[in-house]
């Protein structure tokens, strides 16, 4: 495999290497630890919701997207300029709000210092590896000239698709049971699915022409989650196909394409939690420092600790100088092939 020359060089970790990070080395999360347990799983499951999380928050937004955001379906049957224009600007919107208002909280404003920042380095500028020569303006560009185009036509599609037939549809009425199991199960799925479209898409000619775009960032903010080239844009929705194939209903769909592009904002935040000002403990989990590795070292920590991929397929970076070592001998041979 051979990839371009915008990888860094691999360094270990050691004390300059973040400005924080969780304890070392990462705990296996995995939901499918047998060792541990089936009631810890399932304590793990619940956590990863509740008491409050930013998967909480996304399954409200798509509950409101819903009942005052969306076209009914009648409405959908038609492919028209005007609900479909509504779609992108409710999209556009949200991750403006999202992406823009932690971006300002967090690197402009700099309310938390660089308290629980994993990376302290600030972001590059005129810089010619990036659109614009500018990191920021790069990330900006590509999450909206392409991520929400493509996320909206995933979208649009998908309604019209219900609209017409075209896609099993259920109701919460008729099996009350697996409408709510849609939620906890579309996640793991997704993660499942992720593992192995991220393998793809390191794959040496993918990842010069297309993924590289994504992998400028290897200091990362919330801009970077969703600052792709189109093709991976394309590529990385695709696990909304299986909607096609099992009943489900539109606000399910809704969810599943918010999870995708909302929470790969917040999990790129660059930030382990956002807290209530510089000296607070208070805050909300948004940061994925399992994913921060694979912005650092690149082959490895491919999927999210819930479904791990990572552990049964042997890329797993738990952030030791160990896993450092291992990740870079794996590296230089996949780059001879």
């Amino acid at each position: 495999m051979t990839h371009d020359a915008t990888k860094p060089e691999v360094t270990i970790p050691g004390k300059s290497t973040w400005n924080y990070h969780p304890g070392l080395p990462l705990q296996d999360r995995s939901l499918f630890n047998l060792k541990r347990g089936p009631l810890e799983g399932l304590k793990l499951l619940w956590n990863s919701w509740l008491p409050i999380s930013d998967r909480l928050i996304v399954l409200g937004v798509s509950f409101l997207t819903w009942y005052y955001l969306s076209p009914t379906l009648e409405t959908a049957r038609t492919f028209s300029i005007d609900w479909i224009a509504a779609v992108y600007l409710r999209n556009l919107a949200l991750i403006v709000l999202l992406a823009g208002g932690m971006h300002l909280y967090l690197y402009t404003f700099k309310m938390q210092g660089n308290r629980l920042r994993y990376d302290a380095r600030p972001f590059h500028k005129k810089n010619a590896l990036f659109t614009f020569s500018s990191q920021f303006l790069d990330n900006v560009f590509w999450s909206i000239a392409s991520g929400v185009t493509i996320w909206t036509g995933y979208e649009v599609i998908g309604l019209w698709c219900y609209a017409n037939g075209y896609m099993p549809m259920l109701d919460f009425t008729t099996h009350p049971i697996w409408f709510v199991l849609w939620f906890v199960f579309l996640p793991l799925y997704g993660v499942f699915h992720f593992y192995w479209i991220h393998r793809l898409l390191h794959w040496g000619p993918i990842y010069n022409h297309v993924h590289s775009l994504h992998h400028r960032n290897v200091n990362v903010g919330p801009w970077s989650g969703m600052s792709m080239h189109p093709i991976e844009h394309l590529t990385y929705l695709t696990s909304v196909v299986i909607h096609f194939v099992l009943a489900s209903h539109p606000i399910h769909f809704i969810f599943h394409l918010q999870s995708k592009v909302l929470l790969a904002v917040s999990s790129h935040a660059g930030y382990e939690s956002i807290t209530a000002g510089e000296h607070s403990d208070a805050g909300l989990k948004v940061g994925d420092f399992f994913h921060q590795l694979h912005h650092r070292y690149f082959e490895c920590n491919y999927g999210e600790p819930e479904v791990p991929c990572d552990k049964w397929f042997g890329t797993f970076h738990d952030g030791s100088e160990e896993a450092t070592a291992r990740t870079r001998i794996r590296t230089k041979e996949m780059r001879k092939k």
